[in-house]
């Protein structure tokens, strides 16, 4: 039994579709919004419209964007013959927020997972081997995440794009700043001991 009118039941229904919101964040959000002016309500609404109808995928990154080309491969001062393949967009605004990546990206959209049924024509593969045929990129930084299906991909590219003569790089993986040996666990010790630099 609902304790709530139909049209607060579907408001909050709407609010648990969206990732990791459950029964009582989805009816705190849903209360936000009936308690919010009409004006404010308006705005978010034309927010979530604007973006669905304007932002498209950059045809050269795949990044998300409202222009194409993106704002970053249009960018005249970033190396062009450098390429950071990650799998999502969200990868992008982080490698972004460190400052240090002056190349370009290529989003995959996802990694290669049989177990769901993500096979290697199902993400942007083929567009990112369309990239390097030009000749202007010189290495391929692969920054798919430390997991079964990254590690997966990554393998997966490397031997598709070392054939063509192009430097094929990893990003390195180990412990994070501010933890303890005592609790990482042993993949991400022996990842660290692997990329291990001289002082």
């Amino acid at each position: 039994m609902s304790y709530y009118s139909p049209s607060i039941e579907k408001l909050i229904e709407s609010f648990e579709k969206l990732p990791s919101i459950g029964n009582k964040t989805a009816a705190r959000l849903a209360f936000y919004i009936l308690d919010a002016s009409e004006e404010e309500t308006n705005e978010f609404i034309e927010s979530i419209q604007n973006a669905k109808k304007n932002l498209k995928y950059c045809s050269k990154c795949y990044n998300i964007t409202d222009t194409d080309p993106c704002p970053i491969c249009s960018n005249t001062t970033r190396d062009q013959s450098v390429i950071c393949v990650v799998e999502d967009v969200r990868d992008v605004v982080a490698m972004e927020k460190t400052h240090e990546f002056k190349g370009v990206y290529h989003v995959l959209h996802g990694s290669i997972s049989p177990m769901n049924g993500v096979g290697p024509d199902d993400i942007k593969i083929k567009e990112l081997l369309q990239r390097l045929m030009d000749g202007t990129v010189k290495e391929v930084i692969l920054a798919t995440n430390p997991r079964v299906e990254g590690e997966a991909t990554a393998m997966y590219l490397s031997k598709l794009i070392k054939p063509l003569g192009i430097k094929v790089t990893r990003i390195a993986h180990g412990i994070p700043v501010g933890g303890d040996l005592e609790y990482t666990d042993e993949v991400t010790l022996s990842r660290a001991l692997e990329g291990r630099v001289q002082l």
